[in-house]
């Protein structure tokens, strides 16, 4: 999300809430420090918007949840199938050890 959305975001609820959007309200609820011009420009070119009151990434976060966990479980079957042939291999190489040990007694 950009400032100037977060910008818009802000003035969005306040007006939603029957507020008048100013700088000072503004850059007091801003997640960092941004310079008054910057807010004054964005301000002066807001128009309200009353359904713009949540970030982009907020949605877009939410779309990526869903397409994030069969990935997750992919990339889980995928390491799964890696791993099992080395823990096989690991077995096979401690008996080998084992076996070698118990002659050398």
């Amino acid at each position: 999300m950009t400032i100037s959305d977060e910008i818009s975001i802000i003035a969005n609820q306040l007006a939603n809430q029957g507020r008048t959007p100013t700088v000072a309200l503004i850059k007091g609820k801003l997640s960092q420090p941004t310079p008054l011009p910057r807010i004054i420009s964005v301000l002066k070119s807001w128009q309200h918007e009353p359904d713009f009151i949540k970030a982009k990434n907020d949605v877009i976060g939410a779309s990526e949840q869903e397409v994030t966990v069969p990935e997750n479980e992919e990339l889980s079957k995928l390491i799964t199938q890696a791993i099992l042939p080395l823990q096989q291999e690991l077995a096979e190489v401690k008996a080998l050890l084992e076996q070698l040990m118990s002659k050398h007694k």
